[in-house]
């Protein structure tokens, strides 16, 4: 085995460095993965940029990265579902699979999980990393390695689109056209949404998202009022939306999420900008407008899968930068300030569409 072990470690704020690390071991239940690609997530980048979100800081150095594919080049001798040469995508978080939530279908709950590049737990923008093999999942072969990387954000917003029980005919509020936002909008199409709207500040992205058709964008426009917005909202989808879902996190998002949802709706939200939010509760509460959170996802991996594997969602849209592993931080400062239009940003550990099926 080759012993180039090429991995990303995030040293503390604005010190993302390439360097060696040993080749992992893996246990009787895990599988060595020769890595392909690693999307960067807006959760990298602020780790990057501030060294924490919320309470988890970046205390040492962690390996970064979480949207990922790779290739098993070694199996745990009790893994029997997958072999060696088998492309798989990553679900980043592994629960403890004992406590009560993983026992109840809700390990996304699990106070144990260890999840890729959340401190203090390393990512895998790497050369070789260990998996647990139960959260990797084999890929059809003429699904691509950067689809399969895009698993992870597609399935925020499947919980999502679930957890705001987004059905047919439903009418839908997205905030927010950036990645989330726009795998949300894709999920809601596939799951029967006959209504959808989008908010952005940026006109570009919601071009983006009228590419892929959606049906009514809003573009939040500075200087404009808290009422302005709502009317120009009204204009739109006169009955208001059933379903609001916050893929933003800033206040202003979230507001708008809870004022904009129709009587007895539902807002959920995805983002988190800050640790605190002044929301208008007694307009939800006098409307019975239900507000749920959202954390990562639980038991999607398989339905956004089976989205991408049928054609019915196409997140390869979503990818606009491609970097050799070996210009990380370049990946790192495009994604950061949205260089070139930048939606989805994919490092490449190994030569571009080296593991993807030909033609793709």
């Amino acid at each position: 085995m080759a012993k180039d072990n090429l991995t990303a470690v995030l040293h503390g704020i604005e010190d993302l460095r390439l360097e060696q690390r040993p080749i992992p071991e893996i246990s009787e239940n895990e599988v060595l993965l020769e890595m392909d690609c690693v999307g960067i997530c807006g959760s990298d980048v602020h780790y990057w940029v501030h060294g924490r979100i919320g309470h988890f800081i970046v205390e040492k150095p962690m390996i970064i990265g979480h949207e990922s594919s790779g290739v098993v080049v070694k199996c745990g001798k009790k893994v029997k579902h997958l072999k060696p040469g088998d492309r798989v995508a990553i679900e980043p978080g592994v629960p403890c699979r004992m406590c009560e939530f993983c026992k109840t279908g809700k390990y996304n709950l699990c106070p144990d999980v260890v999840f890729c590049a959340t401190p203090p737990d390393d990512g895998n923008l790497t050369k070789f990393y260990r998996h647990a093999a139960d959260f990797c999942f084999k890929l059809p072969p003429h699904v691509t390695m950067e689809e399969g990387a895009l698993l992870e954000p597609l399935s925020v917003g499947v919980h999502a689109c679930r957890r705001a029980d987004v059905g047919l005919g439903s009418e839908v509020m997205i905030c927010g056209a950036g990645p989330i936002g726009l795998a949300t909008l894709l999920a809601a199409q596939a799951m029967g949404a006959s209504n959808i709207v989008i908010t952005d500040l940026s006109q570009h992205r919601l071009d983006v998202a009228k590419s892929l058709g959606v049906h009514h964008t809003l573009l939040i426009e500075k200087g404009k009022t808290e009422e302005q917005t709502l009317a120009d909202l009204k204009k739109l989808m006169p009955n208001s939306p059933e379903k609001a879902i916050d893929a933003c996190g800033a206040e202003s998002t979230t507001r708008l999420a809870v004022l904009g949802t129709r009587s007895g709706g539902c807002v959920v939200v995805v983002g988190m900008a800050s640790m605190e939010t002044k929301l208008p509760l007694i307009s939800a509460a006098a409307r019975e407008v239900d507000i749920r959170g959202v954390f990562r996802y639980c038991n999607d991996y398989p339905t956004a899968l089976a989205l991408v594997a049928s054609k019915k969602v196409d997140v390869k849209r979503l990818v606009t930068h491609h970097f050799d592993m070996k210009d990380t931080l370049k990946a790192f400062e495009t994604a950061r300030y949205g260089h070139g239009n930048a939606i989805k940003v994919m490092i490449h550990c190994q030569p571009r569409d080296k593991n993807n099926p030909q033609p793709f």
